[in-house]
């Protein structure tokens, strides 16, 4: 387990390495447009108010970008430092949980709904402007990057469909509620030392009407695919309901097997993973 978190921390700096070359080699052309120097000034703007949060941090390299999904062109802005890790990615599986939303014509309103491991907040946004009333969760540290991108993105008329919390998979998802419609999840797969904390997640957030989306990038990783074949059938009926082939990445509908008791829904059964 610890080989394998420390070649997806060596994948995630090598990625941040690209992404921060790309970055510079394109920062001058940005400034000399028009059309970029809007995005120029706020790739600024965004870095300061992030150094203000957190001042003894040191001040991240941030780009955007924008993404069209739904009708809907959406402004990420992505913040890298050290602290941020894989939170500062828009990963193919969330661009490809968006694909599914706009191919499927999804509609939310009326939905209550919560995303797991948001990131960037990309898939999130798209599920409040397509109406679903969605509590945003990560990891304290990508808190202010979903909220920046929240309010670029979601106009006053919206504004009271989003909330924003952290959250620790299997230690504070006793504070959340279990009555969610629709969970979502992009590339939450991840770390196989979390997928028992992840399980005990789910399971608490979710009720016999609850529709979970998960979608998952394979890597050609046992891992992975044991998560989705061998441990989720334990707990969950799933199966498979879009696939992005060229990705190798399969999109999972999931819902809750049978009534929880009290026990169970607090503490979950031991995971071997």
């Amino acid at each position: 387990m610890d080989s394998t978190r420390e070649l997806s921390k060596l994948d995630c700096r090598v990625r941040n390495f690209l992404e921060l070359k790309s970055i510079s080699q394109r920062s001058e052309t940005q400034r000399g447009s028009s059309g970029s120097r809007k995005t120029a000034e706020h790739m600024e703007k965004s870095c300061s108010v992030l150094s203000e949060e957190d001042p003894e941090d040191n001040v991240p390299c941030v780009l955007v970008k924008h993404y069209q999904f739904c009708g809907y062109d959406l402004e990420i802005t992505r913040y890298f430092n050290e602290r941020m890790g894989v939170s500062a990615f828009v990963w193919n599986s969330g661009l490809t949980l968006c694909q599914f939303f706009e191919q499927e014509r999804m509609n939310f309103s009326g939905k209550k709904m919560i995303e797991l491991g948001s990131g960037t907040g990309i898939v999130g946004i798209l599920a409040i402007l397509l109406g679903g009333q969605v509590t945003l969760t990560d990891q304290i540290q990508a808190l202010k990057q979903i909220e920046h991108n929240v309010s670029v993105n979601v106009p006053d008329s919206c504004r009271h469909l989003p909330t924003i919390r952290a959250l620790s998979w299997g230690f504070d998802h006793v504070h959340f509620p279990s009555d969610y419609d629709i969970i979502l999840g992009s590339d939450i797969v991840y770390y196989p030392s979390d997928f028992p904390l992840l399980l005990q997640t789910l399971r608490h957030l979710s009720n016999q009407q609850t529709i979970i989306y998960i979608a998952t990038e394979l890597r050609g990783c046992g891992a992975t695919r044991k998560f989705h074949e061998e441990l989720i059938p334990l707990y969950f009926n799933s199966r498979i309901i879009y696939r992005n082939k060229d990705a190798d990445i399969n999109l999972y509908k999931l819902t809750l097997k049978g009534p929880k008791t009290g026990e169970e829904k607090e503490t979950g059964k031991k995971i071997t993973v």
